[in-house]
C-alpha cells in the first residue's frame, strides 16, 4: 500500500488487521487507480493540504476526520454489500475510519440493510459526504463476512470521483463525532467487528490486504515493528517515531521525531527545515511552482543520488533512486516529456509541530522490504 508510483517500493507497512482463527490466509486483489493530467498538477498541494488537516485535527468537539485526498494514485478493493451482496469498488484509507458507498455506485438495499437511525457527516481534507447510517452485511471476501457493520450511505458527497466510497481502516476514535444524534458514538471498523466477530485473532492487515494474518512470501527480510508514537498529533492516526534520516553523509532528520504512514497520501512528505537540507544536497533540484510543488531533478544529477534512509524500530529502510523518482515515462503522459520529478516533497511547515513526516497497526506498525523495494532506475 505505501507504494505510490510503479517504482517507490520503499517498505512493506503492515497496516492493521487480520489474523484469522484457522490458519489460511484471504488475499484480496488491490486495483490501482492512476488519474493523469491535472491530478497530477495538483497531487503535491493536496498532499500538503491533507497533511495540515491530519495536523490540526482535535480530539473533542471536531465533526470532521481525515481521509483520502484523491489524487494522482489511490488503491482500491472491491467490497460486497447487503445479502445478496453488491459489489463496490471502495478506496483503502488508513488515515480515516468511516465506512461509505454512494458516491459512484448507488447503495442496493437488501434484507440485511437496517437504518440505525443516524445521520453521518464527514467532512475530509479534500471532499466530504453525508447521508444516513445503516447496518448491514459486509462480503471482503466468500470466507470473510461480518454481519451488522455500520456503513454510510452517501447522498449528498464531494470529490471521490472514480470510486464508490471509501473503506476506513485507521483508528477508530476517527469517527467520533461524525454521527447525529448520537455525537459521542463511536463506529466500529471492519476490522474490529470481525474480531469481534471471531472471524479474525487480532487486528492485522497487511500492505497486499491479506485478511489473516502476514504473507511471508511478500517479504524478503523479518518484520521490524515500532510502537505508535504517543506524540500528539500523529499519535491519533497511525503514527510512529523515525529516530533519524540520512541522504548520504547529509542528516535530513537529525533527532526523533514523529510523522504518520499513511495510504491517503501520494509523495512522502517532510517537514520544510527537513526538506531544504534534502534539496539542497541535490545540485540543481527545485520545487516546480506550477506543478503544485513536485520536486524538479536535474537529469545531471540523478546518476549521483544517493539514498534516503529512515532508522525505524532500530532498523534502517532506504528510499533507493528509483524510489525517489518518478519515472520519466510516467511524467511523458502527463505531458510533462522530459522533465525529471522526485516523489519526495515538503511538507507545509517546519519539524516541531509533532507530525513532521508522511511516508504516502494496532498499536504497532511493521516494516520490511519486499522484492521490489530496490530496482535498477531506467528513465
Amino acid at each position: 500500500l505505501c507504494c505510490r508510483f510503479s517504482r517507490q517500493a520503499l517498505l512493506f507497512v503492515v497496516l492493521i488487521a487480520a489474523s484469522r482463527s484457522t490458519s489460511s490466509l484471504v488475499s484480496i486483489p488491490l486495483t490501482k487507480l492512476e488519474r493523469t493530467g491535472s491530478y497530477l498538477r495538483g497531487s503535491p498541494h493536496a498532499d500538503r493540504a491533507r497533511a495540515s488537516f491530519l495536523k490540526t485535527r482535535t480530539t473533542g468537539g471536531s465533526t470532521t476526520v481525515p481521509a483520502s485526498n484523491l489524487a494522482y494514485v489511490q488503491y482500491t478493493t472491491s467490497v460486497g454489500i447487503g445479502s445478496p451482496a453488491t459489489y463496490y469498488n471502495l478506496a483503502i484509507d488508513t488515515g480515516s475510519s468511516n465506512t461509505f458507498i454512494g458516491t459512484g455506485k448507488k447503495y442496493v438495499r437488501t434484507s440485511t440493510s437496517v437504518p440505525t437511525g443516524q445521520q453521518v457527516n464527514v467532512t475530509y481534507g479534500l471532499g466530504s459526504f453525508t447521508g444516513v447510517e445503516y447496518s448491514d452485511t459486509v462480503t471482503l471476501a466468500p470466507d470473510l463476512v461480518i454481519a451488522n457493520q455500520s456503513i454510510g450511505d452517501a447522498l449528498q458527497y464531494a470529490d471521490f470521483e472514480g470510486i464508490d466510497g471509501l473503506i476506513g481502516v485507521g483508528p477508530v476514535d476517527l469517527t467520533h463525532h461524525s454521527l447525529s444524534p448520537d455525537t459521542n458514538a463511536l463506529i466500529p471498523t471492519i476490522m474490529n467487528n470481525a474480531l469481534k466477530q471471531g472471524l479474525i485473532r487480532k487486528q492485522i492487515l497487511d500492505g497486499a490486504i491479506t485478511y489473516g494474518g502476514i504473507d511471508h512470501a511478500l517479504y524478503t527480510d523479518k518484520i521490524t515493528y515500532a510502537p505508535v508514537t504517543e506524540t500528539h498529533p500523529a499519535g491519533h492516526y497511525w503514527g510512529i517515531n523515525v529516530t533519524e534520516s540520512t541522504y548520504g553523509t547529509h542528516a535530513v532528520i537529525p533527532q526523533s521525531t514523529a510523522g504518520i504512514v499513511d495510504t491517503g497520501t501520494t509523495l512522502v512528505l517532510l517537514a520544510d527545515d527537513f526538506f531544504a537540507t534534502y534539496i539542497d544536497a541535490i545540485p540543481g533540484a527545485y520545487l516546480d511552482n506550477n506543478l503544485g510543488g513536485l520536486l524538479v531533478i536535474p537529469s545531471s544529477s540523478v546518476a549521483d543520488m544517493q539514498p534516503l534512509n529512515f532508522k525505524i524500530g532500530g532498523a534502517v529502510f532506504s528510499m533507493d533512486t528509483a524510489a525517489q523518482l518518478i519515472p520519466l515515462n510516467q511524467s511523458s503522459s502527463w505531458g510533462y516529456a522530459g522533465v525529471q520529478y522526485g516523489t519526495v516533497s515538503n511538507i507545509g511547515h517546519d519539524s516541531g509541530k509533532g507530525f513532521d513526516f508522511i511516508i504516502g497497526m494496532n498499536n504497532r506498525v511493521g516494516f520490511a522490504y519486499t522484492k521490489h523495494t530496490f530496482s535498477t532506475y531506467s528513465p
